[in-house]
């Protein structure tokens, strides 16, 4: 698939965003091929566990801004609606744990993706950046809820409105990352969290994230 690279390990398939040269930033082939990758991996029985990381120096840049000014580019509106959206819902729709490697820099729609994993491990230099702002935008692909019930209100707020970074090492402080390994290790490290996933019981697996999505909006009495 285009710039998109599916590696398969026994139960855990690793999905590389493999644009290094242009920091992984996302375009529509890249979206599309991402959005069938899921796809794939969502229909596939014997795939229990996913990893999802960039290749190169970053984890995804967000959004390619000169694939923006191209005479054929949707609105941005139809852009969200159509590719971002879908694939924020099918991270978190898939009934299969996703481990994000962040091994460098995850901004704009590339950090939607890194928030959107269910447990992330990042690389020592890797950081967290909502730029949205400095490009006259406000946070989407899921940032707004995702980002405040991984950190807590007040620092998500703090990152979205002054667009400053977050280290991997404060992500671990604020419980963002699960844990912070050095750059050579963190695909690796990723994987064998995802394989450990993979070896337990699939459907107890899904209900388990099944269950947690769905607290957000249910009473104590409902969850119970």
């Amino acid at each position: 698939m285009a710039d998109l690279r599916v590696e398969r390990d026994g139960p855990v398939a690793t999905i590389v965003l493999d644009r290094p040269d242009a920091l992984n930033a996302l375009t529509v082939p890249l979206k599309e091929a991402l959005l069938v990758a899921l796809s794939d991996v969502d229909r596939d029985r014997t795939i229990r566990a996913v990893v999802l990381t960039g290749a190169g120096r970053a984890f995804c840049a967000g959004q390619d801004l000169r694939e923006r000014l191209g005479p054929d580019a949707l609105p941005l509106a139809d852009e969200i609606r159509t590719r971002y959206n879908p694939l924020i819902r099918a991270m978190r729709e898939l009934p299969k744990p996703i481990v994000g490697a962040i091994n460098g820099v995850a901004a704009g729609a590339g950090a939607s993706l890194a928030f959107a994993c269910d447990l992330r491990i990042a690389a020592e230099g890797a950081s967290f950046l909502l730029a949205f702002g400095r490009v006259g935008l406000i946070p989407d692909s899921g940032v707004t809820w995702l980002l405040p019930r991984l950190v807590g209100g007040a620092k998500a707020a703090e990152l979205a409105l002054t667009g400053e970074p977050l280290s991997a090492a404060d992500a671990e402080r604020f419980g963002l990352v699960a844990k912070v390994v050095p750059a050579a290790e963190v695909v690796v490290v990723a994987q064998a969290l995802a394989a450990r996933l993979a070896a337990g019981a699939p459907i107890a697996l899904a209900l388990t994230k099944e269950a947690i999505e769905s607290s957000w909006s249910a009473t104590l009495d409902e969850q119970l």
